[in-house]
């Protein structure tokens, strides 16, 4: 593979600060920034900030010819391989072939099947010189995109706030919350990445969650769908889920298995979803084998009360896995008293894997 030089290297990390101003707020699009280089100076950036809005590539060649300088002859680092296919706007690569590019880099692959030829081909046929570079931020970053575009359902992250006692539940009011602002405010930063927020009926009778966008920017972004499972289908008409202004974004599934959920949730492209429910939908999941991620969030309290486990139990009951579950690239943050502690499980980090030696292979080519 043709590795990068130095100056490669520090363009693209430019180009990926830039992706992530669109996290979450492009879907089901992709998160992607670009910068255009001339003469060692960055004279064109951009990132695409929502799905049907002009994707990166095209934001930064605009805001070069708006400063009054030619892209043509320049280098272009993309995190994602430009699309060469229509879509609710014109494919970048021809945009690229017309304003007489020279170089594109690109960090990552767009693994759309619509996207025929690919624009490494594409750009080669036209002589532009085109490289790949594993850029590992850049496929973490969609990975709830890349799994919806090959599978069709959701990347799932298992989410989990409980007590040092094992409490799920603190009581009502203002005193219902477990954990503090900065752990709730991370974990609206969770919704706000996702397309789709999933909980069991047992939450949604006891805790009447909203189950919306707070406490971040959320300028562009959709409210999330808000998945309900039950067994019974009862539940009180008046939760906030089927009487709120967006009461139309609530799908209840009665006695439907997970894995038809989640493709129903991928039909609604829904690339994300964020499971928030409690011990035993967390648990079905994770037994299911249906989590690529997990979020826990671990606050200092000893409650007592409310939905628990029993002192020294396990919050996964043992007979629901064979073995003990690793954490891959686990994280720890304490969010001012509350402990937050991230990671992939195997089935996300061997996905991600697959399109990181993707790109090996194309690189080879």
């Amino acid at each position: 593979m043709k590795s990068f030089s130095l100056d490669d290297r520090y363009w693209m990390q430019e180009a990926f600060k830039l992706a992530l101003l669109g996290e979450g707020l492009t879907s089901p699009n992709p998160s992607v920034g670009a910068v255009i280089v001339k003469n060692g100076v960055i004279i064109g950036k951009g990132y695409h900030k929502k799905a049907g809005a002009p994707h990166a590539e095209i934001e930064a060649i605009e805001e070069a010819k708006r400063h009054g300088y030619s892209v043509s002859g320049s280098t272009l680092y993309v995190t994602l391989e430009p699309c060469t296919c229509w879509g609710k706007t014109p494919p970048c690569s021809l945009r690229i072939i017309e304003e007489k590019i020279s170089r594109v880099v690109a960090g990552s692959p767009d693994p759309n099947p619509k996207n025929k030829p690919r624009a490494m081909e594409l750009f080669r046929a036209q002589g532009i010189d085109f490289s790949w570079e594993i850029l590992p931020e850049a496929i973490f970053l969609n990975r709830g995109f890349y799994h919806w575009i090959v599978t069709g359902k959701p990347w799932v992250i298992g989410k989990m706030a409980m007590a040092i006692d094992g409490s799920f539940s603190a009581g009502i009011g203002d005193e219902k919350w477990i954990s503090g602002l900065p752990a709730r405010t991370v974990a609206h930063k969770l919704r706000m990445i996702s397309d789709g927020i999933l909980i069991g009926a047992q939450t949604a009778r006891h805790d009447n969650p909203l189950l919306t966008i707070r406490h971040v920017d959320k300028k562009y972004k959709v409210q999330p769908w808000r998945a309900i499972v039950s067994l019974s289908g009862r539940l009180p008409k008046e939760l906030f889920l089927f009487t709120d202004s967006f009461k139309e974004r609530t799908l209840l599934f009665v006695r439907v298995p997970l894995e038809m959920v989640l493709e129903e949730l991928g039909s609604r492209a829904v690339a994300t979803l964020l499971v928030e429910g409690g011990k035993t939908i967390f648990q079905t999941f994770l037994s299911k084998g249906l989590i690529h991620e997990v979020a826990f969030f671990l606050s200092p309290l000893i409650i007592g009360k409310g939905h628990h486990t029993e002192w020294g139990n396990s919050l996964i009951e043992s007979k629901a896995l064979s073995s003990p579950i690793p954490l891959i690239y686990p994280s720890w943050e304490n969010l001012k008293g509350d402990i937050y502690c991230h990671g992939l499980l195997l089935k996300g980090a061997q996905f991600l894997e697959e399109i990181r030696n993707q790109v090996i292979s194309l690189a080879n080519v």
